[in-house]
């Protein structure tokens, strides 16, 4: 009784969880009238794909479209991901492998950076990137994103090169491997499942982010998704259709990516509780 308990109380967060996003796929491909009607459905009745055509083919703002800004997004997000990813594997590397002096200073100063409200560094990035010129470019944004990953994701793969015996570079060493093919076979492969845990949390910090987007880029053609989310909101009324057509599209790569890493992702979360 125990466990059916258990996994009914599991079954239900999972549902809790996933209804919105079944209310948003099913809003998205209801007809106007299913939308508004009184009595909503939670299945459409006849459904339709007239919303995703709608910002599909449409502009949200005149000359841009709806692709532009997923364009935008993708870069912006890619772009960190692989910067982190690599920046965080050598920095790991270098706090696990080697003494230095304030090495432990450097480990606290993680954790510290990530109890700071990301509202409060608003306006000291909003002028550091004024004075390096970046302002209003795509630049801007995938060096604050990548600041605001990278201590989390150095401290998570501090803990997967550590478990990493040294003995085994140290062969690598006696066969005639070089620093860099021992970093690169030997080093690399064994935290892989480390770096797909740390790119997820990368990826949906860069791809989600609304508030500094907003802020660094003027410019409407440079504008990522969720800033092209709020054009989608009138002051009167809203067009639920298409918001909920566009919401969609915008988690979609968020699922496809989760999806393809999911494995590596789970063994790198245990491996990293364990070994870390």
């Amino acid at each position: 009784m125990k466990k059916v308990a258990l996994n009914g109380a599991g079954l239900l967060v999972a549902l809790f969880a996933a209804f919105p996003v079944y209310w948003m796929i099913s809003t998205s491909l209801k007809p106007s009238n299913e939308i508004f009607s009184a009595t909503p459905q939670p299945v459409p009745t006849h459904p339709t794909l007239a919303h995703y055509r709608e910002i599909l083919t449409g502009n949200l703002i005149p000359g841009v479209s709806f692709l532009d800004f997923f364009l935008n997004s993708a870069l912006v997000a890619v772009s960190t991901v692989v910067l982190s990813g690599l920046v965080a594997l050598l920095a790991a590397t270098a706090v696990a492998r080697f003494r230095f002096r304030l090495r432990t200073s450097f480990l606290i100063m993680l954790l510290v950076v990530q109890m700071i409200p990301l509202e409060a560094l608003v306006i000291p990035l909003f002028l550091m990137i004024q004075r390096l010129g970046l302002y209003n470019t795509l630049p801007s944004l995938i060096l604050t994103y990548l600041g605001f990953s990278l201590p989390f994701a150095v401290w998570m793969l501090r803990g997967f090169v550590a478990a990493v015996p040294k003995e085994l570079e140290e062969a690598a060493a006696i066969d005639g491997a070089s620093r860099a093919q021992t970093f690169r076979r030997v080093l690399f492969p064994l935290v892989a499942p480390g770096l797909v845990a740390t790119s997820i949390f990368s990826f949906i910090t860069a791809w989600n982010e609304l508030i500094f987007a907003l802020t660094f880029i003027n410019d409407q053609g440079r504008y990522t998704l969720p800033v092209a989310m709020t054009f989608f909101f009138g002051r009167d009324d809203t067009n639920w259709g298409p918001v909920m057509a566009a919401s969609t599209l915008f988690t979609l790569p968020v699922i496809i990516f989760f999806l393809l890493v999911q494995r590596r992702m789970v063994s790198g979360l245990v491996a990293g509780a364990v070994k870390g």
